[in-house]
């Protein structure tokens, strides 16, 4: 270490001249190749010149020790190729792995874009410590309230190791702490405060230090300040802001650093984040002639870097041209010489070329390459600065600061580069920050001095605020000891307030805010400063540093601080006031009012903080600054300064007042006349001092020389002086209550706006709870309390009407019953809040506040924050507190979200006039509050006792003694006699009355509960008008017939008083007597008799009226079966048009409305993968029961961390199914709901319509594809279907063996039918031209010549073909069955397989793993479904019969024929058919279709021979699978299960693959190395899905023939009571029945000598068996954040996404809305775009990563959807705005599987853009 400590010395005071001149040598060749290379490039910067800067940089850096930096199998760096790069390219010196852990030494690895940090508010010390997910996860934070974030730029640095981040020892095993650190530097000052800063740091502790050469040393030193003296004079001659120059004269008159001045110039255009994309192409292209592709690359250049070159040229008015028009576009353009842009590029090379040194290393040493070009920013540049004196700016910087560093000059010039250069250098300070404390003080004291300089820049000149190096103060305020350090020695406190003091008052020139400010200036709401929205961060610099204790300690003991923060403050007093339209309403509304909340609520967000700092100060510190804030009050209040307007705030004066008894002199003034602000910062400041009653104790301030807070204000104000004080803060409560009143709706909403921000839950401590303390500390800053209550009415101007004067000047009605109310919720407040009184601990108040929050009802955690203050909601105790009062219940369905609903205990806690309650809110939690004690008493109208809430200790102990005042006793008889006299006089109730009642009641019971004895006293005692008292009031209220809701409480009020006064209330009080108690009883019970009696009639007369209407129906039901023959047919309806309205029955053709699409969802099942075979040995017996374990839907999960931890690793990315495995088809689906055909021809032309007439809209439906929207359930469709009741035909009867045979003999009886034959494939598949879906011989209804044929059918039937034949022509390249030509009969989509078969498919995997015992599957299928199934099967059959018009049945008997024939082996393979094609190579499913179209009532004898194909193709595949797996990775089966369904298994697979000697030898093979069991599994498990999706066809073409069968055991398997229902022998019986056995024998000896299996190419592809899933996701979202470089990789682009999107059918990742992928079609459709076509087909869905939220696409459309992650209360966070952590939801995550599989995407798409209007495209929503 001593060596490294000599170079660093060595570098500053000189070393021998030998290493200095080789180091000289190479600084020389740098410095030539850097100033000549824009003249020798002709000023092109291209690759290969950032290619040949870094060479020279790199050159001189190391001189001849490059083998000290590279691995010994590099000779070079490679061209283009960064240092950093290459190290952990050949992982040198461990470069790329894990970093050694060093005790003492913090993380500091710096955060990339797009890399995951990690926040725990409970270990944190503020919301700026962070770790990286590396340091999170060694870390143990369960229970702690964790947030998870999205870096959105490079930067932060992971704080863990750093003691000052963190409350307590956070035990990461990777950053342990250094056993000899016995403090933090937050506990002691630092060492480096008391030297000079601007010497680089030794580390003394850090153990891998390298061995530098001297001359290694000084060439390293010497070229990076080289290089930062380069960067730092061209940026000497670079502009703030990019603008273009309106002159030619003005262009060369431009600074340059050029010695030639070359007129070559170059038009730079820079980033914002205004323009899209699209806008700045447009534009390229249009000013500069460039082609699109052209313009994209240089748009995509300027969004990476920062800005482009656009045009370069020598002809200054074309360039000019240009620079103009962009800069109208108000885009940042700049026109400068070209040698200083290319200059500019190199610098930032440059830059590049610095932060790859500061992630490089020399062996093990990770710190000496950064410590390097630390050393070189500290020190001061090594050139002549004069030229740069040329700049007034510089030259004042210079004057500013003696001998500026180098990185004095880059924090001033940051705002003269660009996007990337910023966030590098920005990069490389962090990196300087991480090196050790005394860097980071070193950087700090830098930052400071220049930091006005920086504001200035980020306020006013900065385009991209973003990337301003101002936010760079988040890195350094936060540190305590970094913060306590430059507040000390270096004033920021006071830069910052003068910053603000400058800025708001508008002393701004030349775009610099004047330092040090004019502090008589004054403040204009309407200029600049205020509109503008960048000040906040300013604030918040401000915050951050009061923040922290070590500076709360300076601003306690330091008397300057609150000086200077109160003229601050003063500044702001009293702004943007208000005055009341009283006869014209306000015709200009301006929203100025919006920008003073904005400031103020940021300023007072400040004071909260400063005034917290006094909780560290002495009595007597506290007491002065309390002095010192009450001056300025005062002065302002007054007029002294002239701050305030003196046309709209007038002197100050007072006026005799008289309250009942009382005279005194009050402030005069009218609150409807007057002006009036809401802001009152200096107030605020002094109610945050007052909260510190711990300090303005009795026993405290004697300590300090003061008897007690009184005698402090007195000898500083003097009465009239505090009450002239508290009237401002006064008038902004009365103001708010005419407010609310309706008093001054004519000043339209701005006054609402305000009234509204004022209170708002989440900002009203800041202001409006601040302005009611200051009215409440009025009773200890004056010794007559009846002061202040007369001032509050007389502000109220309520003084007549608590005189007993119920008429009123100003207030009308209601106006004035409203006021009352408002009066005595002020009264009530001030009177019985104690939060700040007692000094609550904030852990209390934020239980107070979650109680009071629920006791309303449960509601989700959202919701809850809204209503607690943001301070509360922000600390640590909040969810620790809100679990301590709440159950959690957690959301069950797709529509939940989690509830919090408040323990039954903490009800005890819940004061209903607590004073954040609304009027409303107070009215619901009184009744919930009776409603419980009712419950739990069984009194029937109890009484809410109030809880004594008053402070008992502290100065704030005198406010009990309010109570004891004759005017609160007046305004409390008042308030009950005011009302009772009104309803006496007008027999009805005054408006509010019973809201009056109720708070004057509750006053009264408070003064009984706190003061007891010496208020009864009192009200007994004191007499008003007609010599009553408050009892006489009380006991006339007692039995006030319209009042009877408050007689329990008025019996509460007289007996608690008789307790103290039993006489002066037993003579007064009116009890009834006995008899009267026992009458009304009597009396109430004879209202009830009567109740019951009415009731009893009316039930009576009901019964009577049933009987006689049942008695008419069977007189009818008679009559209809007397008149039976004569009566006509039964009409048979199916509901009401949707459009008419009319009963759908046959006398008008009408269909169902359905929708086909294209489809990928059937999987094969994947051929040489173990995994999947496995799955299908491993599969459930039944597929119609719940399959696998019980779901745990714990929420959120448990251990959810550790099970992703343990998730296997899998062949597929995210465990998705391989797309290049599914099979493609056509699936249908209907919505149930009908039209007339007539009528759909109507809704039709009106879709159209609306086409027309929102031509801008992004439709939800397509009228080119034939789509449209169902007017009810806006479901998507494309077709009509016909509406087909369920077939009564019966089965044939005839035994299986006499059925073939009898079906033979009728084939050989009957005659050649060559019509039939042209009809079939001449592929000899045995299918049928007419059933294709391109077939040129279908004749549309409109062609057609037969008009005497029903119309209807046939147009349904048009609407079909013309979808699948449109589906048909596009998806050739995804069909793999032999099709014809398009040019021959029969070419396209195969109906019968491609739609109908495969819609079964879908139907039956979508079924999968759902049932309950007692049922098939095809219980399962709902009607609707069935349904569906027999109108597409009806539309084969028409398809059919209109070849065969001529013919009686249609051509049913034919075609009957014809399927037999394909079925019957001896009719496959003779010379009279051409039916070559192997019957076990066809879809066994798709013939049992054409069974159904044609001839269902042969389906059981057709099924029973199908079942055997099935079986016998099932062999031929698993022979080919098991070839290719491995048995010994397979799950092993030890016996067979299921001999009683096949018997003899092994001899069935050798009779199937016997006529082909090559594949019985593979057979044999593979059984012996399977065995027996595991294929007969595999067996049962493949030929399932057939008898699932046989059963379902039959069951819907003939259902009364298929009926649901009783098992009687209840474990027996799905496959045999398949068997069983479907009337199939199962294989095991196949010995017993000879026909089988032959048809058998003849299909495998036809396939076995094909050519098929010669090549063991079987031509069987078996679907995939087993439960379809999604793609998997982690249970914790920020778990794919983890590996995201490893895991999340763009397969096309080969980088990771900035925006990832994952298929969840896949498992792809996807770059979502990125440049680097997207098509090159017109529409420029992106990653998520194209790979939908090679997965999903038509339709997509994607889990977006980053912005936590589902994307579906269908056709072009799309849409945005909840994603199925909910945080740990239960709800969403769509875009992580929020960044609590995340877990899977398994309702909505089962949800989205059930979606895709059902093929609900389309619909669910449509259904959304439905619902929006867009003009933009759906993208935009």
């Amino acid at each position: 270490m001593s060596r490294l400590t000599s170079l660093f010395a060595g570098s500053l005071l000189g070393s021998a001249p030998g290493p200095r001149d080789r180091a000289t040598e190479g600084i020389a060749r740098l410095r030539f190749a850097l100033e000549t290379m824009p003249g020798s490039r002709k000023y092109v910067f291209a690759p290969s010149t950032r290619a040949e800067i870094l060479s020279e940089l790199y050159d001189s850096f190391w001189g001849p020790y490059a083998h000290m930096f590279q691995p010994a199998s590099t000779a070079s760096l490679p061209m283009q190729t960064l240092l950093s790069e290459v190290q952990i390219r050949h992982a040198f010196c461990g470069a790329g792995g894990e970093e050694q852990s060093i005790l003492g030494r913090s993380c500091g690895h710096i955060f990339v874009k797009g890399e995951s940090c990690y926040r725990c508010k409970d270990c944190a010390l503020d919301d700026s410590c962070v770790m990286c997910s590396r340091c999170f996860h060694a870390t143990n934070h369960t229970g702690h309230n964790v947030t998870f974030y999205i870096a959105q730029q490079s930067g932060g640095c992971c704080d863990c190791g750093d003691p000052e981040a963190w409350r307590h020892p956070i035990g990461c095993r990777f950053h342990p702490p250094s056993p000899e650190a016995s403090s933090t530097p937050t506990q002691s000052t630092p060492r480096a405060s008391t030297r000079p800063l601007s010497v680089p740091f030794a580390l003394q502790d850090h153990p891998n230090r390298a061995s530098v050469p001297p001359e290694l040393f000084e060439s390293m030193s010497r070229t990076v300040a080289y290089a930062l003296d380069f960067l730092l004079d061209t940026l000497d001659f670079s502009p703030d802001e990019p603008s273009a120059p309106r002159t030619e004269d003005e262009l060369k008159m431009q600074p340059t650093c050029d010695p030639l001045t070359k007129d070559l110039y170059a038009v730079v255009l820079w980033n914002d984040e205004k323009h899209s994309f699209d806008e700045v192409i447009t534009h390229i292209c249009d000013l500069t002639g460039r082609t699109r592709e052209e313009a994209s690359v240089i748009t995509n250049r300027i969004d990476e870097y920062g800005r482009g070159i656009i045009e370069l040229g020598a002809y200054t008015p074309h360039l000019l041209e240009l620079a103009t028009t962009l800069s109208q576009m108000d885009l940042g353009v700049t026109v400068r010489r070209a040698y200083d842009t290319f200059r500019e590029q190199t610098s930032s090379v440059i830059i590049e070329w610095l932060l790859d040194l500061t992630r490089s290393r020399i062996g093990l040493d990770t710190l000496i390459l950064r410590e390097v070009a630390a050393a070189q920013l500290l020190l001061p540049r090594r050139k002549d600065i004069s030229s740069v004196l040329s700049s007034q700016d510089s030259t004042k910087v210079v004057s500013e600061m003696k001998d500026p560093a180098r990185l004095d000059w880059m924090f001033l010039y940051h705002t003269r580069l660009w996007k990337k250069p910023r966030m590098s250098l920005k990069e490389i300070y962090v990196s300087v920050l991480t090196l050790s404390h005394d860097y980071k003080l070193a950087v700090a004291v830098h930052f400071a001095n220049v930091y006005h300089r920086i504001i200035d820049s980020y306020l006013l000149v900065d385009r991209e605020a973003e990337t301003s190096i101002k936010y760079f103060a988040l890195q350094l305020f936060t540190v305590p000891s970094v913060a306590e350090h430059i507040v000390r020695r270096h004033s920021i406190i006071s830069r910052l307030l003068a910053i603000i003091t400058a800025f708001f008052t508008n002393q701004i020139q030349n775009k610099r805010v004047l330092f040090p400010p004019d502090p008589t200036a004054e403040i204009d709401v309407d200029t600049f400063p205020f509109k503008s929205k960048r000040f906040m961060p300013v604030f918040s610099d401000l915050r951050y540093i009061c923040h922290n204790v070590t500076v709360q300690r300076l601003i306690a003991h330091n008397h300057d601080f609150v000086l200077q923060f109160a003229k601050t403050c003063q500044l702001f007093m009293c702004i943007n006031p208000n005055k009341r339209a009283a006869s014209n309403h306000v015709e200009y509304e301006t929203d100025a009012w919006i920008s003073v909340f904005n400031v103020t609520l940021s300023l007072s967000r400040v004071i909260k903080v400063y005034g917290e700092a006094f909780a560290h100060a002495t009595a007597e510190e506290l007491v002065r600054a309390i002095t010192t804030v009450m001056h300025e009050i005062l002065m302002v209040c007054t007029l002294a300064d002239a701050r305030l307007d003196k046309t709209k705030f007038l002197p100050i004066e007072f006026h005799d007042v008289t309250f009942g008894e009382k005279a005194v002199q009050v402030v005069h003034f009218d609150v409807l006349e007057g002006w009036i602000s809401f802001h009152h910062s200096l107030h605020w400041l002094l109610a945050e001092l007052f909260k510190h009653v711990d300090l303005l104790d009795d026993d405290t301030l004697k300590e300090a020389g003061f008897d007690n807070i009184r005698q402090v204000i007195l000898r500083n104000a003097s009465d009239p002086a505090v009450l002239t004080l508290i009237d401002f803060p006064l008038r902004v409560l009365a103001m708010i209550a005419q407010i609310r009143t309706g008093l001054w709706v004519r000043n339209g909403f701005v006054i609402r706006g305000q009234l509204l921000h004022y209170r708002d839950f989440m900002l009203r401590e800041l202001c409006y709870d601040q302005d009611l303390f200051i009215l409440q500390s009025a009773f200890i800053m004056l010794d007559d309390p009846d002061l202040v209550l007369i001032s509050i009415l007389d502000r109220f101007q309520l003084l007549q009407w608590f005189n007993g004067d119920m008429n009123h000047a100003a207030y009308e009605g209601p106006h004035l019953s409203n006021m009352v109310e408002e009066v005595l919720y002020v009264f009530i407040t001030i009177l019985s809040e104690n939060a700040n009184a007692n000094k609550m601990p904030l852990v209390a108040a934020v239980r107070r506040e979650i109680v009071h929050a629920l006791a309303v009802g449960p509601c989700p955690y959202t919701d809850l924050v809204k209503r607690v203050a943001e301070r509360m909601v922000d600390d640590v105790c909040f969810d620790h507190v809100l679990r301590e009062v709440t159950h959690f219940r957690a959301p069950d369905s797709t529509a939940d979200v989690g509830i919090y609903e408040l323990k039954d205990e903490a009800f005890d806690e819940v004061n209903p006039f607590f004073y954040h309650y609304t009027r409303n809110k107070r009215e619901e939690v009184e009744t919930i509050l009776k409603a419980r004690l009712k419950k739990k008493t069984g009194v029937a109208d109890p009484v809410i006792v109030p809880i004594s809430l008053c402070a008992r200790e502290g100065p704030f102990r005198v406010v009990s003694l309010v109570f004891d005042s004759p005017v609160l006793l007046q305004v409390m008889f008042y308030g009950v006699d005011n009302i009772l006299e009104y309803t006496n006089n007008m027999n009805a109730s005054p408006p509010s009355a019973e809201a009056i009642l109720d708070q004057t009641l509750h006053l009264i019971m408070l003064a009984i509960v706190e003061r007891g004895a010496h208020y009864a006293q009192l009200a007994a005692s004191r007499t008003f008008e007609k010599g009553r008292d408050l009892i006489d009031i009380m006991c006339s209220l007692e039995h006030h017939p319209k009042y009877t809701a408050y007689k329990s409480r008025a019996e509460w009020i007289l007996a608690q008083l008789e307790m103290h006064v039993p006489h002066g209330v037993r003579s007064r009080r009116r009890v009834t007597s006995t008899s009267k108690g026992k009458g009304a009883k009597n009396l109430e019970d004879a209202k009830k008799r009567a109740a019951k009696a009415r009731q009893d009639a009316i039930m009576k007369q009901m019964k009577a009226q049933q009987n006689s209407f049942a008695m008419n129906l069977d007189d009818l039901e008679d009559l209809d079966e007397d008149d039976i023959d004569e009566a006509p047919e039964e009409r048979v309806t199916y509901g009401t048009c949707l459009v008419c309205q009319e009963d759908l029955d046959s006398s008008k053709g009408f269909g169902a409305m359905a929708l086909i699409q294209p489809s990928r969802l059937v999987r094969r099942n994947p051929d040489g993968s173990n995994a999947y075979l496995n799955e299908a040995l491993s599969a459930p017996t039944s597929l119609d029961r719940v399959t696998g374990l019980p779901v745990d839907n714990t929420f959120p999960p448990v251990d959810a961390e550790a099970r992703d931890a343990a998730r296997p690793t899998t062949s597929t990315p995210n465990d998705g199914f391989p797309a290049q495995h599914t099979r493609f088809g056509l699936h249908a689906s209907i919505c149930s709901h009908m039209m007339h055909l007539d009528c759909f021809q109507v809704y039709g032309v009106s879709i159209k319509q609306r086409h027309r007439a929102q031509g801008q809209r992004n439709h939800p439906e397509s009228t080119s594809r034939k789509e449209y929207i169902c007017p009810l359930c806006k479901s998507l469709g494309n077709f009509v279907l016909p509406v087909i009741p369920p077939s009564d035909t019966p089965l044939n009867t005839t035994p299986f063996s006499d059925w073939i045979r009898s079906a033979g003999i009728t084939i050989l009886k009957s005659k050649p039918d060559p019509q039939l034959d042209a009809l079939q494939f001449k592929t000899g598949t045995g299918e049928f031209v007419f059933w294709a879906a391109q077939d040129s011989g279908y004749v549309t209804y409109a062609r057609n010549q037969d008009t005497a044929e029903p119309a209807d059918w046939h147009k349904m039937l048009d609407t079909l073909i013309v979808i699948t034949k449109s589906f048909s022509q596009q998806t050739r390249h995804l069909r793999d069955r032999p099709e014809p030509e398009p040019s021959e009969r029969g070419a396209g989509i195969y109906l019968p397989e491609d739609l109908v078969g495969y819609t079964i498919g879908c139907l039956e995997v979508a079924l999968r793993g759902t049932g309950s015992p007692g049922s098939l599957v095809v219980d399962q299928v709902s009607e609707t479904q069935m349904r569906m199934l027999r109108g597409l099967v009806s539309n084969l059959t028409n398809l059919a019969a209109l070849h065969f018009k001529s013919r009686p049945d249609e051509g049913r008997g034919a075609i009957r024929q014809a399927i037999i024939k394909r079925l019957l082996p001896e009719w496959s393979r003779t010379s009279l058919t051409s039916l070559a094609f192997p019957l076990l190579l066809r879809d066994p499913l798709t013939i049992l279709v054409e069974t159904a179209a044609v001839a269902p009532d042969m389906l059981r004898h057709v099924l029973v021979l199908l079942y055997h194909v099935c079986l016998a193709r099932t062999v031929i595949g698993l022979v080919y699978v098991l070839n290719k797996a491995r048995a010994t990775h397979t799950v092993p089966a030890s016996r067979r299960s299921y001999s009683d369904i096949f018997g003899n298994i092994r001899m069935f697979c050798m009779s199937v693959v016997r006529h082909s000697p090559v594949f019985e030898h593979t057979a044999d093979i593979v059984f012996e190395a399977f065995g027996e069991a595991r294929v007969e599994k595999l067996l049962y498990t493949f030929s399932l899905p057939f008898l699932r999706r046989a059963a379902i066809l039959c069951r819907a073409i003939l259902p009364s023939a298929f009926p649901t069968t009783v098992f009687n055991d209840p474990d027996l398997s799905e496959y045999s009571r398949l068997l069983r229902f479907l009337g199939i022998p199962p294989l095991s019986e196949l010995p017993n029945h000879d026909t089988l056995q032959t048809a058998l024998s003849g299909w495998c000896a036809h396939y076995g000598h094909s050519h098929a299996a010669s090549q063991l190419n079987c031509g069987v592809a078996l679907d995939y068996p087993s439960t379809y899933r999604i793609a998997r996701l982690p249970f914790v979202l920020d778990s794919l954040f983890a590996e995201e470089e490893k895991a999340m990789v763009c397969q096309r682009c080969k980088t990771v996404p900035v925006d990832a999107a994952i298929c969840l059918i896949c498992g792809t990742v996807c770059c979502m809305q990125s440049h680097c992928c997207k098509d090159s079609e017109p529409r420029d459709r992106g990653e998520c775009n194209m790979h939908m076509r090679e997965c999903g087909g038509a339709i997509g869905v994607y889990f977006l990563v980053k912005r936590c939220s589902l994307l579906y696409l269908y056709a072009g459309n799309g849409a945005f959807v909840q994603a199925p992650y909910l945080d740990a209360h239960g709800e969403i966070d769509i875009l992580m705005r929020r960044g609590r952590r995340q877990y899977l939801h398994n309702a909505r995550w089962d949800e989205v599987r059930k979606t895709w599989l059902n093929h609900g995407i389309p619909t669910l798409i449509a259904r959304k853009l439905e619902s929006t209007v867009d003009s933009g495209g759906w993208e935009t929503l």
